[in-house]
């Protein structure tokens, strides 16, 4: 079978399974399997693949069209220009969450302190360290197979920052200048009707926000004073239609200076405010 053919049949196969970009996902774990480049791609297309690529190209494209994440079989994700490990125990990176890494970046400083809590794969507090150099940073989570995970990429980064296994602040230290999270926030009815690739391979705990998706913001925003700052700062990821429900309680809170921030695609995705001075 030659480099085309090959490529050829596992678009098809992706096509057939309904994975809703395979040209491109073809593309990625044949470059994956191969090491190949655009130019001998178009150089030798027409040649016959090696046997053993061949093999291991099969097997890459049977498991996505079972419909595994292009980012388990490859084990790796990109985020904010980074490249980050990922498996089974943690939630894929997003783009979308780039703009909660954004916001924070907006005020982030040299010196200050950042707490992320349900730090997963450790993408979030990893880029605010690489890219506001002399921040200092915690990431928090129950899951010790993620916090595996998070360690991993802080190595791979070069990057220093601590990490506590625990449920939310567990034994951080504050205060901090600044709390971050992506918390779970899917309604436990909605997690059966997404799409298989999160539905079926992302960690349940980082998806099921509770019945009404709120679970966690109630008990981050009850519990996060003792650990920030006067003047400090918090950002939440929030799913498109929580922004009210999340603003009203960080105003039941004292927070001030709330406000909603719009991902790309110009849905709401970001809720933050400031503790107040006292």
């Amino acid at each position: 079978m030659t480099w085309q053919e090959a490529f050829d049949a596992c678009r098809e196969k992706l096509r057939e399974a309904g994975v809703p970009e395979p040209e491109a996902d073809a593309w990625v774990l044949m470059q994956y399997v191969s090491g190949i480049d655009r130019t001998f791609w178009l150089l030798h297309r027409g040649e016959a693949m090696p046997a053993e690529t061949l093999a291991a190209y099969e097997t890459a494209c049977g498991r996505r069209a079972k419909r595994v994440p292009l980012q388990h079989i490859t084990g790796e994700q990109s985020f904010m220009g980074l490249s980050f490990a990922v498996t089974g125990d943690v939630l894929v990176p997003r783009q979308d969450t780039e703009t909660l890494a954004e916001e924070a970046l907006r005020d982030l400083r040299g010196g200050m302190r950042v707490l992320d809590v349900c730090t997963g794969s450790g993408c979030i507090l990893l880029s605010l360290l690489a890219l506001c150099p002399n921040a200092a940073g915690t990431g928090t989570d129950i899951s010790p197979e993620a916090l595996a995970v998070a360690r991993e990429n802080a190595g791979r980064l070069g990057l220093r920052a601590e990490w506590i296994c625990g449920d939310l602040f567990a034994e951080a230290e504050g205060p901090f200048d600044m709390i971050v999270s992506n918390p779970p926030y899917i309604p436990t009815e909605e997690i059966g009707t997404l799409m298989d690739e999160v539905r079926l391979y992302d960690p349940r705990g980082a998806l099921d926000g509770g019945p009404d998706g709120l679970a966690f913001y109630r008990r981050i925003l009850a519990g996060c004073g003792p650990y920030l700052s006067e003047g400090g700062h918090i950002l939440l990821e929030i799913g498109a239609d929580q922004a009210a429900a999340v603003s009203e309680m960080m105003r039941e809170h004292g927070f001030t200076d709330i406000r909603t921030v719009r991902d790309l695609s110009g849905r709401d995705r970001v809720v933050r405010g400031r503790k107040k001075n006292v």
